[in-house]
This record gives C-alpha cells, structure tokens and sequence, in this order.
C-alpha cells in the first residue's frame, strides 16, 4: 500500500485520540481525587504485535514503561475476547506498585459470521466479547492509586524491600469473557485501605478499556483492518525516521554527566547517577555504566523507567509533533547494568525509582545533552515531593489515603525564564484543588503560595517552587518521599542554582524539619507543609546599567 502524507496525518490524529478519549473516560469516571482531580494516568494504544502506536499526553513516565507492560502481559497471557489483564508487578513492565496497569485486546468480526448474516448485537461490550481469536490492537491504561496496601498509607513510604511497598500483581485477568473475574477483585480489595475507592477505580480503568476498543473498531469498519494497520505501522517508520533527523543535527561525540540523588533514606551517602551519550550519524547510544549499585532504600528504578527517561528526554528534541510512539527508540540503544539504581533486582523496594530517581535520570541526561545543544534547559526542581497522609477520618470512621505530588520550579533556558510552580519532566499531573482536597480528606489548606526567590539567578532566572501547607483535622501518618533537600537543581552558563526544598512539620512545640524521606506520626491540628525547589538559572546575570 503506498503511504500518503495526508492519510498519515489523519491516522495520527485518529490513533492519539483514542488514547486521549480513553484518558477523558478514566477521569470522569475514577472515584479517588488523585485520578480525577490530579490526573495521574495514562492511556495508549498498541498494534496487533503490541508494538505503541500512539500514547495520550498523560505522564511522561509511563512513555517507556506502558509498552513494557504490555509486553509482559502477552508473554504471560493468551488474551481472548472480553479477557482484561491487570498488573503493577514492577519486575514486569510497570514503575511501581501504585501504579496499575490494564490491557486488553481487540477483536475483529470473523468471515464465518458475516457470511452467516450473524446479527451483530448493539453493545460495543458485547461486540467484543461474541468476537473470534482475532487481534487487531491492544489498549492499555495505567492510573496511579492512592493506596494499593504496605506499610503505610498512600504505599509510598520508606522500604527496604518491594513486599513492605503493597500488593504485588503479576499479569492476571481481572475480566474474562466480558465478566469480571471476582476472585481477583476480592483479594486486591483484601490488600488495601479503601477497598471502595480502589474498586471504583478499577472499574473506571476497566470502562477506559471498553471506549478504546470501541473507538479503534470504529476505525476499522470506516478504513478497512489492511489500511488502518498500513498507517500504524508508518507512524512508527515516521517518528523514528524524525528521532533519526534530530540526531543527525546533534554533533558526533560523547557527552558524559553525572548527578546525584541525595540518600536513599537509610544512610547519609549521594547515590550516583552517570551516564555517557555516545551520537554517531543517526544513532545515539546512552550507557548508565558507572551509576551507583541498587540501594537498600526505594529510590531504585527497574529497566522501565530508565527507558521512559531516556525517551522523554529524546522526544523534547524533536521540534515537532509527533505521535508518542515505540519508534522514538528505534535509533537510540539504552544500556542500564542490571543491579544498579537504574536497572535493580528484585526484591528491592522501587517506589521512589518511579517519582525521584527517574527525575535525577532525566537531570543527568539533559546535563549531558547541554554539551551537545543550547536548546537543553538547566534542572527543574528535580523532584516530586510525594506527600502521603493516611489515618482514620473521624467524619465517617473510615480509613483515607491522600497522595499527592507538589509542583515546583523550572528551569531556565536559552530565551526563556523559568516557569514557576509548575510540574516538569517526568510528571504531568495537576496539583488537588483545596476544595476537593477539604471535601474528601479531613484536612485544611492553610497556605497554597509561591515560594519567593527560590528559583536561581542568571540572565534567565529559574522559575519558583511552591510553598503548600495542611492543617490535619485527625491524628495521621505523614510520609514524604522527596529529593533534593541536600542537592541543589543546577544552573548552566553560568546560571545559579535553584534553592534546596524542605518539608516541616509544625506542632505545638515548634517546627520540625522532616528528612527526604520520612514517615511520621502527627496529631490532629498539627500542620505539614512542604517548599518545594525552585529551578536552576541559565546564564550568567548581567549587571544592570
């Protein structure tokens, strides 16, 4: 079939927007104000080989590692129509354990049906499930839970191995045959605080999957499956054959950095992260050899997301839109030694890999791609300041489990001054408007600000963090999992750097300041509140006439 440019501009259209009609279906219909309100999920669309095809702009971590997720669950699973697999087994495809993932396949109608006129029913659901063994595309979703069990609430807290993180899901089927699969439900809804908040996501994430199969048999039965399957294969050819053009600009050579995390909660020690960019022709080879060894706290990183930090940072490079496809990867090789912070083995604990280390990944990437290119911007804050609460609500004598990430600064950059208060790299979400976070939690926002003159100085100063406080309306467990509290967000050209954050906790007895990461317990008035960094500067400040 000979491609068409215009075609392929449609296709790409097309296949984004059934990933971003998914995303739309999840939050309208998620229960937890983390999925709702802060919009912390993806949704993804992959061809029938389970290669991505197109991917919602959702949250950039899930880029690399949805894919890996699928994978995993094709080399376990034999789908059928109406299966629904789910998982968050890190070790396999996923980030970490609060993030849960659902794939399902498409089917199309088989010959023999249409040649015995075979009435198709007029529910989409059972369209798929009446269908034969014939997959076209696979959908997929992944939505981050507030609570998926652990040790503390929010399953965020400091671990020194993956059991004491939550429930563990290898990829099962949570549907089969169009009926949900109640022996699953019941034991993930055994594992964790709100049993109700966690179902009625779940459930949400299950009504994603049903408006992407419907929305790519729509495109199916107007296209024909031959050309539809043409054209995602081109969009794959098209966005690598971009990357190949954005790599060719960059000069050949061999740009190295290193950054550091500042501990991994246990000990006082940096934890290392080096990487060297090779780029020759068309091609870039990215090898993390030299990053420190897997640690005992959880900022490990499993394979997947140093994948997805590698391609994010590769697709800002590409100055035009592109679809968010495996083709991305296609020229560039990644190299993370297993055993080491960027590629650890179970069991260890990962649910900092996923908010913090792949943030610092992405900071040591672009530090090295600054070497290369003028258009890399100095380090954003370089953290997601993950804030759990959990506890009894004393309104309905109910466990709750509040998570949330707190924006900060940005960067500054050739031109451009950084943005301030805002979430960069590797998280997209929204911050929890305080209205829906007083009406669902037992909480009040007393203070929601930007934090002055935390950005670093030069000709492009680095935008402000914030500063956001809670008064607790119950007795709670307050955990922070956090980063550059000792590290500060570099500067470049000369620029400063943006401030360090820092996390307090305010009782009657004065101020306390918590670690990075940290996990205490507070009384009902006490108050949290965390000050994010501010981003570096670019350039140096020049003097004023």
């Amino acid at each position: 079939m000979k491609s068409d440019p215009v075609k392929l501009e449609i296709f790409k259209s097309l296949y984004s927007s059934v990933a971003e009609e998914m995303g739309i279906s999840l939050r309208r219909s998620a229960f937890s104000p983390n999925i709702k309100e802060r919009r912390d999920y993806s949704c993804a669309v992959f061809n029938q080989d389970g290669v991505l095809i197109a991917q919602g702009d959702h949250m950039p971590v899930h880029l690399g590692s949805m894919p890996m997720s699928v994978k995993a669950a094709l080399e376990t699973i034999k789908f059928s129509p109406g299966d629904v697999v789910v998982l968050n087994d890190p070790y396999a495809g996923g980030t970490h354990l609060p993030d849960v993932t659902m794939v399902a396949a498409v089917f199309a109608e088989s010959k023999r049906q249409k040649a015995k006129g075979k009435r198709q029913p007029e529910s989409p659901r059972h369209l798929i499930a009446s269908s034969p063994l014939h997959p076209l595309f696979y959908v997929a979703n992944r939505a981050h839970h507030a609570d998926i069990g652990g040790a503390t609430p929010g399953s965020m807290g400091r671990a020194d191995e993956i059991y004491q993180e939550g429930l563990r899901i290898p990829p099962v089927r949570l549907m089969i045959d169009g009926k949900i699969n109640d022996d699953v439900m019941r034991l993930i809804a055994a594992n964790v605080r709100i049993p109700e908040e966690r179902e009625g996501d779940l459930t949400a994430q299950l009504g994603a999957i049903v408006t992407g199969q419907t929305r790519l048999l729509e495109i199916v039965e107007r296209y024909g499956f031959k050309e539809a399957n043409f054209f995602a294969s081109r969009l794959v050819d098209y966005t690598a054959e971009m990357m190949r053009r954005v790599i060719r600009e960059l000069p050949d050579g061999v740009y190295e950095a290193e950054d550091f995390l500042d501990d991994d909660g246990y000990g006082d020690n940096p934890v290392r992260i080096k990487v060297k960019i090779t780029i020759q022709g068309e091609r870039a080879t990215v090898d993390f050899t030299g990053s420190a060894s897997q640690v005992r706290g959880p900022i490990n990183a499993v394979e997947a997301i140093t994948v997805s930090g590698v391609y994010y940072v590769f697709r800002c490079l590409i100055p035009i839109d592109v679809p968010a496809s495996w083709g991305i990867l296609e020229p560039i090789e990644v190299i993370a030694p297993m055993g080491t912070i960027v590629n650890a083995c179970p069991p260890a604990p990962v649910a900092g890999g996923n908010v913090e280390t792949s943030q610092r990944i992405v900071d040591t990437l672009l530090l090295a791609l600054s070497k290369a290119s003028r258009k890399v911007p100095a380090a954003s804050q370089g953290t997601m300041n993950n804030l759990t609460i959990g506890g009894i609500d004393e309104r309905a004598n109910k466990p709750f489990a509040y998570y949330e990430t707190v924006a900060g600064g940005m960067g500054g950059r050739d031109g451009f001054v950084g943005l301030d208060a805002i979430h960069t790299h590797m998280t997209n979400s929204l911050n929890t408007p305080a209205e829906a976070m007083e009406y669902a939690y037992p909480m009040r926002v007393k203070k929601y600000a930007i934090r002055k003159h935390s950005g670093g100085e030069g000709e492009f100063q680095g935008g402000d963090g914030v500063v956001r406080e809670l008064e607790l309306l119950t007795d709670a467990q307050v955990t922070i999992l956090s980063d550059r509290r000792k590290t500060k967000p570099y500067g470049l050209n000369g620029g400063n750097p943006g401030k360090a954050g820092r996390t307090l906790l305010i009782t009657k007895k004065g101020e306390r300041e918590l670690a990075g990461k940290d996990s205490v317990f507070a009384k009902k008035g006490d108050l949290v509140r965390v000050e994010s960094p501010g981003g570096g500067g670019y350039g140096k400040r020049r003097k004023r006439q």
